[in-house]
């Protein structure tokens, strides 16, 4: 399995606190049968201020860790990156890491906030696409505007965005309302992966596995195969040629 959303790199946010913890999250992720992981650590304007260059130092660092592990997964980094104004400036400027490519396009993989979708969000979808950046949005069940109105991702499918559930997420590890609204858009097969979006040893480990298999019995193993191992190869292949 391939996993194109987590928080491994080490002390660059709220994600591994040192190259130990991002050591161990990974010895996880290879128990689970994951044998590829993008580094996705958030780039959020004012809270974390990652960059290419934070992220690569921080991605060198575990990279040098891994050698002499005894952990064989491949890695690579990119970011996740908040929704914001400033997005137009930095693709402009070719200073935003994306997680692959696909449809002829670079991948961004984008997080809407928690609490709704903001206005404009349309608009800056529709330039993305012009600039050749297909969006991939994180964990959309999270977010409590399409809780609320479970239709309104409409417009992003539409539009041909990617959607990344979060394997915890189905779990019900962050309650009822994303578990609800997982198996919702998984019956109509409306995202493109699963991933991880491991943080933490405790709190948030990865857990692809486990959403593998209920998404096996929810939908079927085609579409289940197709989330945690196809399609993530498939967007990603052009990090690891």
């Amino acid at each position: 399995m391939i996993d194109l959303h987590c928080h491994v790199l080490a002390n660059i946010d709220d994600g591994a606190k040192s190259v130990d913890e991002a050591l161990s999250l990974m010895a996880l992720a290879q128990e689970q049968g994951v044998t590829r992981m993008v580094a996705t650590p958030h780039i959020h304007l004012g809270i974390y201020d990652n960059d290419i260059n934070s992220i690569s130092a921080a991605y060198k660092a575990l990279s040098q860790a891994l050698v002499s592990s005894n952990i064989a997964i491949e890695l690579r980094a990119a970011a996740e990156v908040r929704i914001s104004p400033e997005i137009v400036l930095f693709v402009e400027q070719h200073k935003l890491p994306f997680i692959g490519h696909y449809q002829q396009k670079d991948v961004l993989l984008l997080e809407l906030p928690s609490s709704h979708i903001p206005a404009g969000t349309d608009r800056l979808i529709s330039w993305l696409l012009s600039k050749n950046v297909l969006p991939m949005i994180a964990h959309p069940e999270r977010n409590r505007e399409l809780q609320n109105h479970p239709h309104r991702i409409k417009p992003f499918v539409q539009s041909g965005c990617l959607l990344q559930l979060t394997a915890a997420s189905l779990l019900g590890d962050f309650g009822d309302a994303p578990k609800q609204l997982s198996e919702h858009f998984l019956e109509q097969r409306l995202y493109t992966i699963i991933a991880s979006d491991c943080h933490s040893l405790k709190r948030r480990p990865p857990k692809i596995a486990q959403a593998k298999q209920l998404v096996s019995s929810l939908v079927d193993e085609e579409y289940a195969f197709a989330l945690t191992t196809d399609m993530p190869r498939t967007i990603s292949n052009s990090l690891f040629q």
